[in-house]
């Protein structure tokens, strides 16, 4: 696809001293057809990786630092592992999990806590409501209290506080990017990633926030999905295969895709970010430039495709074809080498 665009170089968004704002060369990368008329443009970045670590497609500029914002949890919950941190297989997928707040996810938040003797008052993720549009629509009609328990990043944080305390660290501070706990995430995500962080933000749940490039994201996704066990990452792998209802909810187009690809494990994240990697070692991060998640699983359905995945299998996970004319439609630079595959 032609690079031209009128996104600047990347130098200045890659140093955070520098104060010019200039956001990475991202491209179109799907189209919203009405009719046969573009109607709307997707523009992001995105990579795909081989087993090998090889580029078998990229578009925009993967090697661009983003926030990876929730797709990072499954490397959070691996650094936790590493830590002590032990938890039945559906609880650890609830560590990595944005979930949708239902009552299989309170219940497992509520069991994390208890186990680990602590309080729904450690919790220091931001009062909210349950995720799922329904699931929070009957969560107001029943007239419940917004609460720290029903937000999506729970898990991670209750997870969070089990392994501060399994390790006499202070429960309070949990969340200072100077606490242990999280020097040592840091740590696991240089490892995963083979990558320092760029820098260093507050999430949306105020947990430290490690930027990386899509392709460092898509390497610690592989790292995961082809560790062997008795290894952390192993452990964190098993547990999303095993319970991707956990990681996301019972009407999550993550949990589909796990679901319904051999062996895929996968995460979500805010602002556009999705990643996937198969048991191969292929990898697949995507970003799209707005935030906007409408084209995320077609894009990433399409990488997992191009890693070899039969695209019968990925057709019914999107509802619509990849190639379909109508609705959102892939770029044509990925959606030829889509057809060729």
């Amino acid at each position: 696809m032609n690079q031209t665009s009128t996104f600047g170089p990347t130098k200045a968004q890659q140093n955070p001293s520098d104060n010019q704002l200039i956001a990475p060369r991202h491209e179109p990368l799907a189209y919203v057809l009405r009719s046969g008329l573009v109607e709307s443009v997707h523009y992001g970045s995105m990579v795909v990786l081989g087993p090998e670590g090889e580029v078998l497609f990229s578009a925009g500029e993967p090697d661009a630092v983003i926030y990876p914002r929730s797709a990072m949890k499954p490397v959070q919950a691996a650094a936790m592992v590493r830590l002590g941190l032990r938890l039945p297989p559906h609880l650890l997928a609830l560590a990595a999990s944005s979930h949708s707040g239902e009552d299989q996810h309170v219940d497992g938040v509520l069991r994390m806590l208890t186990e680990a003797e602590l309080s729904v008052d450690d919790l220091r993720n931001p009062v909210g409501r349950p995720l799922d549009p329904e699931v929070r629509d009957a969560h107001l009609a029943a007239g419940e209290p917004a609460s720290r328990v029903v937000q999506n990043c729970s898990g991670k944080h209750a997870a969070m506080l089990a392994t501060a305390k399994l390790n006499g660290w202070p429960l309070a501070g949990y969340l200072a990017p100077e606490h242990p706990l999280q020097r040592s995430i840091a740590e696991t995500v240089t490892d995963l990633t083979g990558e320092k962080p760029a820098h260093v933000a507050v999430d949306g749940c105020g947990a430290p926030l490690f930027a990386v490039t899509l392709r460092g994201l898509a390497r610690a996704a592989s790292a995961i999905a082809t560790a062997q066990p008795p290894t952390a990452e192993a452990e964190v792998a098993a547990a999303i295969r095993r319970h991707p209802e956990m990681l996301g909810g019972s009407d999550r187009g993550v949990t589909r895709m796990i679901q319904q690809v051999p062996g895929v494990i996968a995460k979500d994240g805010y602002e556009g970010v999705l990643v996937a990697a198969l048991p191969d070692g292929s990898a697949v991060a995507v970003k799209v430039a707005d935030g906007a998640p409408r084209p995320r699983e077609q894009l990433t359905a399409a990488g997992l495709a191009l890693c070899g995945v039969d695209p019968r299998v990925i057709n019914p996970l999107l509802g619509t074809a990849l190639t379909e004319t109508d609705g959102v439609r892939l770029a044509e630079s990925l959606a030829d080498r889509v057809v060729r595959a």
